[in-house]
């Protein structure tokens, strides 16, 4: 990566090690991908609490998203991060000691602290250390980690569970966890940060960034957008391995994920540094278009080739929209305030999460694993047209934007590095 060589040697050592527990932290939570779900109905969960015990883990991002906001700009990213690796070191430990749904559900909640916390620390300080001028990229980059561990993670955690069995699979998601701990203890220093210090004033202004911000003009599309999306994601990440035990087809369900993640990493490679030159706005444009698809695949998905292609054109979609998403944050933040908009932001998808898997999972028994990957479809439709009409100041700025030949009235300008 040439941008990496314009960097000075400290902040290309702090991208290192920030890349290398990104690379853990996405092994472990995506070692449970294809697995958890199976492991709850193992355990004697109908399909309705199946989707309650895995939507319960967008209920801790939702509790804790807030707070690891402000604590990322208070007391430094780093803190924030390690408390997002911890959290994915001790929790997967949980499942191996009950088969109790309601204790199932406790221990999803607080597993959800970890992405709450490490995709706040992580996010932000890729940001931080980004250079205005080529943060598109870097951020691009940065976000590689993501599907990497959503390759190797599902495929080794479905590998482990059926030939070895559940045990070595937590023992093994706990472990990226601590290894990812470790790496960010000793590789990063405790007061890594490059926001100003804060006035009198700025901090009234900061104490008063809260949820009443979502319906702020910069923040209330992209919030809404990434909840619609959030709502398609649960249902992917919780039905698709019963969906496809369902169906009868012969596919490990780590190989829909791991197609997934070889398409988003292809179109991070490209969007990052193409979204510094040519604008944000037709990207995430592109992202929702190909999500849509995706779930229309699913929809009418009857073979291994079918449930593949799904995965990889909605790997493409999540590529390109959840990196330009991050980026359209840090945009429209300052760097004293990123942490607390990065964590509303995010609040929207959570939300989506924790909605889809008791609401779908209710609606599953009614419309079948099938039916739910159609809703999905006109779920993210309807985000692409919110986006494209109401993204900026006006109906005619928002199309503009939304198809890139407009710019984003709501970034902040600003020199970070």
């Amino acid at each position: 990566m040439k941008v990496l060589r314009t960097l000075a040697p400290a902040t290309r050592r702090h991208f290192s090690v920030l890349f290398a527990t990104g690379l853990l932290f996405w092994s472990s939570l995506a070692s449970l991908l294809p697995t958890l779900s199976l492991y709850i109905e193992s355990v004697g969960a109908t399909r309705h609490q199946v989707g309650i015990v895995m939507g319960a883990f967008a209920i801790g991002l939702l509790l804790f998203r807030p707070w690891v906001g402000n604590l990322a700009d208070l007391r430094g990213r780093r803190l924030v991060l390690l408390i997002g690796l911890w959290v994915a070191a001790i929790a997967p430990i949980g499942y191996l000691f009950t088969t109790s749904i309601p204790l199932l559900i406790g221990i999803r909640i607080f597993h959800g602290l970890s992405i709450a916390a490490f995709t706040t620390g992580y996010s932000a300080l890729v940001a931080d250390l980004s250079p205005l001028r080529q943060r598109g990229e870097l951020i691009g980059y940065m976000s590689l980690v993501t599907p990497i561990g959503m390759a190797v993670g599902p495929a080794l955690g479905g590998f482990v569970q059926a030939s070895i069995g559940y045990t070595v699979l937590f023992l093994m998601t706990a472990g990226f966890g601590l290894v990812g701990l470790i790496c960010a203890s000793g590789g990063l220093p405790a007061t890594l940060s490059v926001a100003p210090k804060l006035t009198t004033s700025l901090n009234s202004q900061l104490s008063k960034l809260g949820w009443e911000d979502l319906l702020s003009p910069r923040l209330r599309i992209p919030v809404l957008v990434m909840l619609m999306v959030g709502l398609a994601f649960g249902t992917l990440s919780t039905f698709v391995p019963l969906f496809i035990q369902e169906t009868g087809v012969a596919l490990n369900a780590g190989l829909f994920y791991a197609a997934a993640a070889i398409a988003s990493f292809a179109m991070r490679l490209l969007v990052g540094r193409a979204s510094d030159r040519y604008g944000r706005g037709r990207f995430i444009t592109l992202g929702l278009l190909l999500y849509a698809v995706s779930m229309l695949l699913l929809w009418q998905a009857h073979s291994a080739t079918e449930f593949l292609w799904a995965g990889a054109i909605e790997g493409a979609g999540a590529g390109v929209f959840l990196p330009m998403m991050i980026t359209l944050a840090a945009d429209r933040s300052r760097p004293d305030e990123r942490g607390r908009v990065f964590g509303l932001c995010m609040a929207g998808f959570d939300l989506g999460i924790a909605i889809s898997g008791p609401t779908l999972g209710f609606l599953a028994d009614e419309l079948g694993y099938r039916g739910l990957f159609g809703l999905s479809a006109v779920i993210v439709a309807l985000a692409l047209l919110v986006f494209i009409g109401l993204s900026s100041k006006s109906f005619t700025a928002s199309i503009h934007y939304a198809l890139g030949s407009g710019k984003d009235f709501y970034a902040i300008s600003q020199t970070i590095d």
